[in-house]
């Protein structure tokens, strides 16, 4: 039981965490940015790119390992949040590139961040918002 709190505990953190990285991102994106705030950017996705493998190394102990069993798990809601952490996690992709291409070179210099950047990360907020939601609805056994 020890464990399965504490996994429950590190994949609730690194959600929270998924989540405030994203809202950090959001704030500091300007339509024209120095390259060392960019820099910067870039440091929070990488914070953000780090909770989220613990979110899905701890989501996925709790699924097979230490959890309630593979057969409460058998939940379709389970699916469609797995769905929706993969695709977040693909529409990542874009911007962490663009934050490590564009946080190279003089720091002072300017760089115009490309507005569907700034989608790409507001998208994965909105869809990360309803992971939570997915989670209580499975944690306490509702079906669609």
């Amino acid at each position: 039981m020890t464990y399965y709190i504490l996994f429950k505990y590190m994949h609730l953190v690194a959600i929270i965490t998924m989540i405030a990285c994203l809202a950090a991102e959001l704030v500091l994106l300007k339509k024209v940015m120095h390259r060392q705030e960019i820099k910067r950017v870039a440091r929070v996705d990488s914070l953000y790119g780090i909770a989220a493998i613990i979110a899905v190394a701890a989501g996925l102990t709790l699924w097979f390992g230490v959890g309630k069993g593979t057969a409460f798990y058998n939940n379709p809601v389970l699916h469609i949040k797995v769905t929706l952490v993969v695709i977040v996690g693909l529409i990542s992709i874009a911007p962490t590139i663009y934050f490590i291409r564009n946080s190279k070179g003089l720091p002072e210099e300017k760089v115009e961040v490309q507005q569907r950047i700034r989608k790409m990360v507001s998208l994965q907020l909105i869809i990360l918002a309803l992971v939570p939601l997915l989670a209580t609805m499975v944690a306490n056994g509702q079906r669609l």
